[in-house]
């Protein structure tokens, strides 16, 4: 059964995080809120362009009826989205994919790289003080939402590559140090691999986001596949939109 929307939104707040990274509130009709969770994404799209562009749900507000998107520009289409300001409507379709499935009494590492920090907030919104936050960026001018982690309860912790801010190092090192009962993973590939492996080694469970280029977001143009794996460990290729992007880094191929 169908549970997402296409309908207009209003851009109430419009923020300048990073040189490349935007932060933006919209005020949503019920339909495209109240059955968002953390990890789902959503389809927006631009004005002139055939394709929308595929964002993470960086925050959820239910009772305000508000979707927070934290992007980056990465071509053309982000760039123009990233010119909008408040007051300004766009179509957004949402929520769409499969989310983390959070268990709030566990203790949950969120193991994030890059702009895969973004889709982890939700996660420390509803876990609170049972969150590790674990961010991994370039350098200190890369660093975001380390405040917003923060306010939501969790314990955070930042590295950057080249040690300007936090742990010189691997995110990978920190997570290591820490004691939790589950993972929870969105970044680059060599991130998820080891986050995959550290759950393993401490007989946890791991979900991990995976990223893909997303044309529909439903499964329709299967442009998204990607190598799974089923429980017998025979691979098959499932859709990054439709049976993601959020999966059991045991059906992941990394």
């Amino acid at each position: 059964m169908k549970k997402y929307d296409s309908l207009p939104c209003g851009l109430i707040s419009a923020r300048q995080l990073a040189a490349d990274v935007f932060d933006f509130v919209f005020d949503c009709p019920p339909p495209l809120v109240q059955n968002a969770c953390p990890g789902q994404f959503a389809q927006v799209r631009l004005p002139g362009h055939t394709l929308r562009r595929p964002i993470s749900i960086c925050g959820i507000d239910k009772g305000r009826g508000q979707l927070r998107f934290v992007f980056q520009i990465r071509g053309q289409g982000t760039a123009e989205l990233a010119q909008y300001g408040p007051g300004d409507k766009l179509e957004i379709l949402a929520p769409l994919g499969k989310g983390f499935p959070i268990d709030k009494s566990k203790r949950t590492l969120l193991l994030g790289g890059g702009i895969g920090v973004p889709p982890l907030l939700g996660c420390a919104a509803e876990l609170g003080a049972n969150a590790i936050a674990c961010l991994g960026f370039r350098n200190k001018a890369a660093v975001v939402l380390e405040e917003d982690f923060q306010a939501a309860g969790a314990k955070v912790s930042v590295a950057t590559d080249d040690g300007s801010y936090g742990h010189h190092g691997l995110v990978t090192g920190l997570a290591g140090q820490e004691a939790f009962e589950a993972v929870f993973a969105c970044g680059p590939t060599p991130m998820l691999k080891a986050a995959k492996a550290l759950a393993q080694s401490r007989g946890v469970p791991c979900y991990v986001s995976l990223e893909e280029r997303m044309a529909c977001g439903i499964g329709a143009c299967l442009g998204c596949a990607t190598p799974l794996l089923q429980e017998d460990g025979s691979p098959y290729f499932g859709h990054v939109c439709k049976d993601g992007p959020v999966f059991d880094s045991s059906q992941v191929q990394l």
